[in-house]
């Protein structure tokens, strides 16, 4: 019975998230590349896809959501915490798949985070279990 009341707390979740972000498209200036890239870089545990990253690179080819995305990406590598560093390393995937397949411009835009980015480079979690992770980020800079 409680399998069956945690399926139904997981769906309910997911109708009233997508139903938020329908009505935030709706109501708000708000684009659906912004909300990809937000989602994209919200915390989870698993990185972004390649569906969505590619799609990111795509819509960053429009002029209007290239810079929506870029001033996300920056706000999240700025405001780096060690508890929710998962924002931080699915920003860094993001932009690495932006650096290599989205504009030209990107690199330009983030030689103003290199200090952040570094900062990054050796940052190392260990969760409760032992288990631990390094983030090691490429020489871009």
């Amino acid at each position: 019975m409680s399998t069956s009341f945690f399926e139904f707390k997981k769906q309910a979740s997911f109708f009233l998230k997508e139903k938020i972000k329908t009505a935030r498209l709706a109501l708000t200036d708000v684009t659906p590349a912004q909300l990809m890239v937000e989602e994209a870089t919200n915390g989870n545990p698993w990185a972004p896809t390649t569906v969505t990253l590619r799609s990111i690179s795509k819509a960053a080819f429009d002029l209007d959501d290239y810079s929506r995305i870029i001033e996300i990406l920056h706000t999240r590598l700025v405001k780096f915490e060690k508890k929710n560093w998962r924002v931080s390393y699915n920003s860094l995937i993001v932009l690495e798949h932006l650096l290599t397949h989205g504009p030209e411009s990107v690199a330009e835009e983030f030689q103003s985070d290199k200090d952040v980015i570094n900062q990054l480079n050796g940052f190392q979690f260990i969760d409760e279990n032992g288990y631990g992770f390094l983030f090691l980020s490429s020489k871009y800079y």
